[in-house]
Formats: C-alpha cells, structure tokens, sequence
C-alpha cells in the first residue's frame, strides 16, 4: 500500500500548543550524571542510589510480609496481567545465559521457555486485531518499512507482538524495551524472542534494569537506529541525552502518550528538537478510541482482578475529565458508584456537569470516598496530605501514564507499614490501623493489573504504523523539526479498516453533495482540528 495511495501531500499538519506549565520528568534523567561515555556509568551510580536509599528505609520503616523492596521489585516472579505464567524463581534475568532455537541470545526476557504460551496468546490477539491485520496483509507486498531500524519503547503485551510482527512483515528491522517496569507480559516477551526479535523486557524490571534495557535496544553492534516507537518518551529521552549524534540521524519519531507528547513539545519549544516528529496521542483514533473505551472496559477489570471490590454504592472521584477520565466514569457510573470528577479545565469540568456527574475540589470528599482514580498526566495529584484523610478500606490507583500522579514517595516513611497483599496490590497501614490499598505503586493500573481489549488497540497500532511509514517515507522538507498531528485522512482510513467486523455500510455523497459540503467524495470528511 503506497501512501501516495492512502493521503494527499499534508504539509504543515498541526501547530505547537504552549505547554510552558508541563514539568513532567522520566522515571531516572540517564544525564543527571557526568561523565556520560556511552558506558552504563549512569546505572551504576542509580543502583549505589538505590542501594543506600533501601537500606535507609529497612532501618526505619516496619514491615510485614514482605518489605517495601520486595514490593517494589518483587513482581517480576508474579503472574502476568493475565494472570498466566510465572517463573518463581528470583534469578535476575541479566545473569542468565539464553538462547532461543536459532541460536541467538541477542535479548534479555525472564524465559525463553514461556514462548509456546506466548505465541497462543499473539494467536488470539490477532483475531480480535482486524485494522492492524488487514494493514498487514494489504502493504507487505510494497514492503513501506524496508531499511527502517525502530527503536520501540511501549508495553510489551500480545497486542503489541501483533504490531511488532506487523512492522517486521512490511519490512523494518527493530528492537523493543518496555516503557513500564510492570506491564510486561513474560511469555509474550519469550515469544517474540523465540520469533527472534530483539527484546528486552520483563514484569517487574528495577529502574536500573529499566534503562539497561532501553541503552540495550539502542547502543546495538553494527545496526544504527532511524526510528523511534515511543509510549511516554524515555527512548527518546535516552538517546537525545547519551547518544546525541545518534539522535541527529532519526527519520522520525512516534510518540503515542500524553507524557511523552508534553516533552516533544518542550524540546520543540526550546530548540533541542532537531527531528520531526508525530503526536499519535492526540490523533482521533487514539485519543478517543484507545483513551476512552479501551479505559472504560479496563478500569472494571483492573479494580475487580486486584481487589474483588463490589461497585454498587461505592463512592469514587475520578481527577481528570478527559478521554480516560470520560470512560472510567462511564464504567464506574454504570455499575451503580457515585462518581465525583476533579478538574482545572472549565471546559471538561462543563462537559462533566453535564453528563452527570458533581465536580468538586479533591479535599472536599476525600474523606468519605471509597476509590480514588487519578487520569491526568499531571504530577502530584495525590499527597499525603489527601491520604492522610482518607478513610480505612480507600481504593487509590493511576490510570493516566505518568507514575508520578500520586505521591508514592510520600508513604515510604518510618510511620507507615506496607503489606504486600497480592501482586500489584499493597495495603499502606498508618499508626492507627487505618489502611489504604495502593495498586501497582501508583503506575499505570489497567497495564499493571489486567490486560487491555485487543480490538481498540488494534486502531491505536493501526494507527502507530501509518504514522511510522508517513515520516519514514516522507520526501525531504515535507516535515520539519517539529510536532505534527497524523493527516485526517489517516485516522479515517484507520477506522475504514476496523468497520468490517461490525458489518458497517458506509453512506456515499452523491457529487452534488460533495459539491455543497466543499468535500472530496473520498474524504477527508472533517478539518484536522475537529475532534
């Protein structure tokens, strides 16, 4: 499929917003730290970190079950968040010595011996992805992708192994880290090792690991990136700061979350973008398809899998109104809670009103809820302050991609005891008994506890990959160094592939139609800024 066949020629496809007040930073700045030689030397230095920061906490906090370490790191030996495999062992996978049927060991997965399990899992997913499938059947023959090296940084699950073998059938070569320490489905990971692709990844990472993998994926023998796949920016972020010469030679970059869609627009604004670069985030076809209903399914799920709660009469306050805010109160509101929303946007606090819903200021019913839900992209969303007040038996999650909505680090004190109840679940116990159950230490919670209905991710990966063949195959000058919204042309055709399932019939204008509209027969049907 030519995509002189798909879209017209879009030159300036979207302006810059001013994104001033976005703060946001990665997990770990890889540049914090002098010195950088192209060596591990920032990881050394974050594991002696680390090291001395654990052995603080051992020596004032009280711990039962397991210690708040263990609780950090001690996932990757859980089942994944299907709730599938587990290794049980606590042999980091960077000491073991690998290989998959081919011989080959370039990559870092908990067990190569999981790939069986995993392949059914990419089996099944494919049934339910029929855009990203029928986009693969249609261009593997044109090969768009031939001679293109992604860098991918995203969740690791089977729905992205669909897109990742998608990618590969239309010709590019890749290497893929996770952008989530917990999100990782471990089978998934061996599969597509066994398959022989290059990942590197497992449930429950450290943060040094973390970034060991991304350098692992970038920083490869005789294979030079020109693309970047990234969910929430750190590759981008990692190869802008240590390997500045290899960023100067990327095509393009994808950038599919809110967080890492903030920073492009901050290195944009400050001169230090110096490729372009598209913001599937705010593509129709992801915001509000992926954000809204892939969201409003999974939140359920997530909730229910980890704590077996009954929603009917719960009460729940929902911070942020946008696509995901939009679909968690749906689901939540559905099965019978009384849903609150928090917002700063008059806009979305309007469209909250108006659907139902009691706007209010966190503090004002922070004592009386029963689930806290966080879906803003912000930074401290949640203190302690507010934790403080709420009641035993309070619920809090994330459902937004940044971990830094809730203040995490503000219960990691000498008063508080945490007791790891289940995988991704701990309960946070005060002096006084009370508790609160925290879900996944405050990241990404339907990633972290369930797993995401194939079908919507079928449109953002549709999505990623048209989006990926664009910029790559983009004449010189067509995009500069700077941040572009996919042409309306491609989410249309997007959706145009996922209609079938549904047995949907589209209406066509007639030419006199087309004519009063000022429209092209074949579309696009909407300006690029309408959403």
């Amino acid at each position: 499929m030519k995509m002189s066949e798909m879209t017209e020629n879009h030159g300036n496809l979207g302006t810059k917003s001013d994104l001033t007040g976005i703060t946001d930073t990665p997990i770990t700045d890889p540049a914090s730290n002098k010195g950088l030689d192209g060596s591990n030397a920032f990881v050394g230095q974050r594991s002696k970190l680390d090291a001395k920061t654990s052995g603080a906490l051992k020596k004032s906090s009280r711990y039962r079950s397991r210690s708040l370490s263990a609780s950090s790191t001690d996932s990757y030996s859980s089942t994944s968040c299907t709730g599938s495999s587990s290794d049980g062992d606590d042999v980091s996978p960077r000491e073991k010595i690998q290989s998959n049927s081919s011989g080959s060991n370039d990559f870092c997965v908990r067990n190569i011996n999981q790939q069986a399990f995993g392949r059914r899992e990419i089996d099944i997913a494919e049934q339910e992805m029929p855009g990203i499938m029928a986009l693969r059947k249609r261009a593997c023959d044109d090969k768009p992708l031939k001679n293109a090296k992604i860098i991918g940084c995203t969740h690791i699950n089977a729905q992205t192994a669909v897109l990742i073998e998608t990618l590969a059938a239309l010709g590019a070569s890749v290497r893929w880290a996770a952008c989530n320490i917990y999100s990782t489905q471990n089978e998934v990971a061996a599969a597509l090792a066994e398959a022989n692709f290059p990942i590197f990844a497992w449930r429950g990472e450290t943060e040094e690991d973390f970034w060991w993998s991304i350098d692992k994926c970038v920083n490869a023998e005789n294979w030079q990136p020109n693309m970047i796949l990234d969910d929430g920016g750190d590759a981008t972020h990692l190869m802008l700061k240590k390997y500045p010469a290899m960023f100067k030679l990327i095509k393009g970059i994808v950038e599919e979350s809110v967080t890492g869609v903030h920073r492009l627009y901050q290195l944009s604004k400050a001169g230090k973008l110096t490729v372009p670069a598209m913001n599937v985030n705010d593509s129709v076809t992801k915001t509000k398809f992926d954000n809204l209903y892939s969201c409003r399914e999974s939140i359920i799920d997530s909730l229910k899998r980890s704590t077996d709660i009954m929603f009917g009469g719960k009460q729940v306050v929902i911070c942020g109104y946008g696509e995901v805010g939009k679909g968690c109160s749906q689901a939540l509101q559905g099965l019978g809670c009384v849903v609150y929303i928090t917002e700063i946007d008059p806009i979305c606090a309007l469209q909250a009103s108006m659907d139902g819903f009691r706007v209010v200021k966190l503090n004002e019913v922070i004592r009386n809820v029963d689930i806290v839900i966080t879906a803003t992209g912000n930074k401290n969303v949640v203190t302690r302050e507010h934790m403080d007040k709420m009641k035993s038996g309070c619920i809090i999650c994330n459902m937004g991609h940044s971990n830094t909505e809730i203040d995490v680090n503000s219960l990691r004190t000498p008063d508080l005891t945490w007791e790891k109840v289940r995988s991704q679940v701990d309960h946070v116990i005060w002096p006084d008994e009370k508790r609160i159950i925290l879900l996944a230490e405050g990241r990404l919670a339907n990633l972290s506890c369930s797993s995401l209905p194939s079908f919507v991710v079928s449109i953002t990966s549709a999505t990623q990959a048209l989006a990926l063949i664009e910029l790559f195959n983009a004449p010189l000058g067509r995009y500069k160094s700077d941040v572009y919204l996919l042409p309306k042309k491609m989410d249309e055709y997007v959706a145009s592939l996922h209609l079938p399932t549904f047995d949907a019939h589209l209406t066509e204008l007639t030419d006199d139609q087309a004519r009063y509209m000022g429209l092209n027969k074949a579309g696009p049907f909407k300006p690029n800024y309408y959403r």
